[in-house]
């Protein structure tokens, strides 16, 4: 695992020690980021379910102002903080060990909003991708925020949710990718 492009293109990742977590491949990366678009001009990013952090690096390295991860388990908050070091990208992060649910009434509460946000739960966990809503609901996310789903190629995820319709959908092997732009509640594409 690496760092595809960017600033700190290049720079190993480490992954989460044990097999709580599935990084995503560097191939599956590089083609998410050429679908939301390659690089970034400035914003926020919020990788819930962040593993190593492998998404939300990707997204600083190319141009994402501040990236806040979230993740429940220990090793992976260990794991995002190496790999942050390690790419001199730890000044435009936070790291948090946290519920993904409870982290976005933290965050409502702190102003913060994301222009950005990669649901990459454990698969079996497949009501984790409701947290996009919830998130608009709590209004942490922008009028033109990005959604990036990853999920097993056999679970199939909503065309349109409350405040999102998917417009990319793509697989990679066993692994599907999702992505969903904010139409706001009436469905309309907010520009």
């Amino acid at each position: 695992m690496r760092v595809v492009a960017g600033k700190a293109k290049g720079l190993p990742l480490k992954a989460v020690p044990g097999n709580s977590t599935r990084p995503t491949t560097d191939k599956v990366k590089e083609s998410v980021f050429n679908m939301i678009g390659p690089f970034f001009d400035g914003g926020n990013a919020l990788d819930l379910f962040a593993g190593s952090g492998g998404l939300g690096i990707e997204a600083l390295s190319r141009g994402i102002d501040k990236t806040v991860f979230i993740d429940k388990d220990s090793k992976a908050i260990e794991t995002i903080r190496a790999n942050l070091e390690k790419t001199r990208l730890n000044g435009q992060a936070e790291v948090y060990r946290n519920d993904a649910k409870r982290a976005i009434k933290i965050l409502k509460k702190n102003d913060f909003q994301a222009r950005l946000l990669f649901l990459d739960p454990p698969y079996h966990i497949t009501e984790a991708y409701d947290l996009m809503d919830y998130a608009a609901e709590n209004g942490i996310l922008t009028t033109d925020t990005i959604v990036v789903c990853e999920h097993e190629k056999g679970v199939q995820l909503a065309d349109r949710t409350k405040y999102f319709e998917r417009f990319k959908n793509e697989n990679y092997g066993g692994i599907a990718i999702s992505i969903y732009r904010y139409t706001g509640e009436e469905g309309e594409i907010i520009e």
